[in-house]
């Protein structure tokens, strides 16, 4: 059942703006880590929902964080522990910011596209 933080369109995904599509195998290669991996496989074909979007933007900020703590030293456990800090941090940070960017990219195609029209290159 669609809530607000599951709600996405009735109609497919609108051909996703250059900028967007770029990042796309890396959001999807994301949603397949993180084992949210929606119906179609791939962010080209379903929808960033509300809930994912905002989860995505907090894993950013979260992924941004862990690298600047690793980075300026302050995981004090070694270095392995500061290594391993900021790859986690960079997977995090870019990943769940490729998710974020492909949703931003899902709903600007969408407001160019009228409700009908999935491809907006027609027009």
């Amino acid at each position: 059942m669609a809530n607000r933080w599951t709600e996405v369109p009735d109609r497919p995904v609108a051909a996703l703006p250059r900028w967007a599509a770029r990042v796309l195998p890396a959001a999807d290669a994301f949603m397949w880590l993180m084992a949210s991996r929606p119906g179609g496989l791939s962010l080209r074909s379903a929808w960033v929902t509300p809930a994912t979007f905002l989860l995505a933007a907090a894993a950013a900020i979260a992924g941004a964080a862990l690298v600047v703590l690793a980075v300026t030293g302050l995981a004090r456990d070694g270095p392995a522990v500061q290594v391993v800090a900021a790859i986690a941090g960079l997977v995090l940070l870019s990943g769940s910011a490729a998710v974020v960017l492909v949703g931003v990219g899902q709903r600007r195609a969408d407001r160019r596209c009228g409700p009908g029209d999935a491809d907006p290159t027609d027009r």
